[in-house]
């Protein structure tokens, strides 16, 4: 009798994406991304030390095209993982199990993540002159 090469356990051609399983991916994607970030966030705090010039340099390079890409790209990181991660505490004390709990709660993940990464953007972009007056 001969048998037919399977697979040993499940592939992602059985899988269809859902939210929860995109989500979880972002979630680890956004997480290494933020480990990443710090850099920056060294780099940033290494220049406001250094003085007036290093800061000019730094800001320079941030407020350049592919630096407001990147700083909007670390933005959005931190508020996806900040409201994922509330979403995940809710899961460690036992809240949220059901499945219709599990679609609500991406959902509201992604709409809160537009909605407060668009407004901080806007505030930032504003605060730096780059959009309309500043406050």
């Amino acid at each position: 009798m001969t048998q037919r090469e399977r697979p040993l356990s499940p592939h992602l051609q059985v899988y269809r994406f859902q939210i929860t399983m995109t989500m979880s991916i972002l979630h680890r994607i956004t997480g290494v991304v933020l480990s990443i970030g710090a850099f920056g966030m060294v780099w940033w705090l290494t220049a406001v030390a250094a003085g007036p010039q290093a800061h000019a340099q730094f800001m320079a390079c941030a407020t350049s095209v592919p630096g407001l890409v990147i700083v909007f790209g670390a933005l959005f990181c931190v508020v996806y993982h900040f409201f994922n991660g509330l979403r995940h505490l809710a899961w460690d004390v036992g809240l949220g199990f059901e499945i219709p709990q599990f679609y609500r709660s991406g959902w509201t993940v992604v709409a809160l993540t537009a909605i407060v990464t668009v407004a901080l953007w806007l505030l930032a972009l504003r605060q730096l002159g780059l959009l309309g007056a500043a406050a």
